[in-house]
């Protein structure tokens, strides 16, 4: 088998590839944080109201998670190494094209291209590091690649708002493009081997296509809401998501095994408080910095210094997460993690133009590290709970689920801009209806943080099992 490549799992080997997992688990959410603080600057060149605005982030992320389960599937057939190749390829590629955008349909249609290049790195990173660590050193391993994520979404408002105020917000893209560059030359020449469990297997491209067309409805019908338009857009969207799961219960070589779910609770429930935890956090700050720039009068890098607390929080106390995941039961520590966070978001609620600065970066503190004890541990209970042969399907699920619920916390966003706000740019007229959509937000989250605490402790345990998959 191709996975048995000598050598492959060797010292140097892993410290190749958790330099190069920790490197792509940076880019990608540096990205994302960069330019939610660059979004006011790039609605004013190319004067877009406040739904054009908000698509200008989601479009990635629905790239992303539209193509996220088929590259996670493909990679198991095809190859893990292949698939992160070509998408850090696409990643650095579209980072240039982006920087180069002459008008928004040009910009939105490059997010698209580099979203579809993310979802074939966040498809096979994990699923990489997974099958090099062994089960007694994945956890650690795991909480580092963590802390690159939060590592990238701290410096992302602090470099994006300085980028943006001194540079443009061109020049966010432009920075990269070298890091891209470096992480394809370490894949290419340095990493050993190919991991590729199901090879001569089928890709289920029927119900990829399926599974796509669902998102694109579900959250073009949230960009129209409160319209029938949207209504019916987000119906279509929930009927074809039941039509996805009858198809792949009946097809021989599905997109993902619906058996995982059912004969591994620890996986099905981990993955559920996944995608709520996501839904609950990631619009927090997109919200916050429109917030912070638009009522609080505040420049691009100050708003990035006020938002760097929460993801540096998450940076620092990640790692140490993923270590006590390896001691205590995971769904202990993402329980309590998810329960701290809820605390967090409820204090935003109160949020209004008259707030302190301590205030918001001492409720972005605590989200922070109640963010930092759910990840790290979730993730190593979803990759432990499955053969080898699922670390492609399983890292898939798993970033599916954190895509979309990034995207479900960016449709609920938009959802309420449209209904508070509607298609106009946002201005001094309407920064009530901006303070009233941000803390009705803010609600909705705190609700899914109460059912995504009883999902995380569903779990069951993951210590019980004596060996690795």
């Amino acid at each position: 088998m191709v996975g048995d490549v000598l050598n492959m799992n060797s010292a140097g080997n892993k410290r190749i590839v958790l330099i190069v997992a920790c490197l792509s688990s940076f880019l990608t959410p540096f990205m994302g944080s960069s330019i939610n603080i660059a979004l006011p600057s790039i609605g004013h060149e190319f004067a877009m109201d406040a739904i054009m605005l908000n698509w200008v982030a989601t479009s990635y992320i629905l790239a992303s998670a539209m193509f996220l389960l088929p590259f996670g599937r493909g990679a198991d057939i095809y190859g893990r190494k292949r698939i992160f190749l070509i998408g850090i390829a696409i990643f650095s590629v579209t980072s240039l094209l982006a920087a180069l955008s002459t008008n928004v349909c040009m910009l939105i249609t490059v997010r698209i291209l580099q979203g579809l290049g993310s979802a074939m790195i966040f498809a096979t990173g994990v699923a990489i590091l997974t099958s090099v660590f062994p089960l007694g050193e994945r956890g650690k391993a795991l909480g580092i690649s963590v802390a690159s994520v939060y590592l990238g979404l701290s410096l992302g408002p602090f470099l994006g708002g300085a980028l943006t105020e001194h540079f443009g917000w061109r020049s966010i893209f432009l920075v990269t493009v070298p890091v891209g560059i470096f992480v394809l030359y370490l894949t290419a020449r340095r990493i050993e081997g190919e991991w590729a469990e199901s090879r001569g297997e089928k890709l289920d491209l029927t119900g990829s296509a399926i599974y796509s067309i669902t998102l694109v409805g579900l959250m073009y019908g949230f960009s129209r809401l409160p319209s029938s338009t949207g209504i019916l857009m987000i119906i279509f969207g929930i009927l074809g998501f039941g039509g996805f799961l009858l198809w792949e219960t009946r097809v021989r070589n599905p997109l993902i095994d619906l058996g995982l779910f059912q004969k591994e609770k620890t996986f099905a429930f981990s993955n559920l408080a996944a995608l709520i935890h996501y839904s609950a956090t990631f619009a927090i700050v997109f919200l916050l910095s429109l917030c912070l720039q638009y009522l609080k009068g505040m420049s691009a890098q100050q708003a990035g210094l006020v938002l760097v607390v929460q993801p540096l929080v998450m940076a620092v106390f990640s790692p140490v997460a993923g270590m006590l995941s390896d001691r205590i039961e995971p769904r202990i520590v993402a329980s309590l993690g998810m329960s701290i966070t809820a605390c967090g978001i409820f204090l935003l609620i109160f949020l209004n133009e008259s707030s302190r600065i301590p205030y918001i970066m001492s409720c972005l503190i605590i989200i922070g590290f109640g963010f930092a004890l759910f990840s790290s541990p979730n993730t190593n209970a979803i990759m432990s709970s499955v053969e080898k042969k699922f670390y492609g399907v399983a890292s898939g699920v798993l970033a599916t689920m954190r895509l979309v619920g990034q995207m479900m916390s960016m449709g609920i966003a938009m959802m309420l801009f449209a209904i508070y706000i509607g298609r106009v740019q946002i201005s001094p007229q309407n920064y009530d209806s901006l303070l009233t959509s941000t803390r009705t937000a803010f609600i909705i989250f705190v609700i899914l943080c109460f059912f995504g605490i009883f999902a995380s402790l569903a779990r069951g345990s993951m210590h019980n099992r004596t060996s690795d998959n």
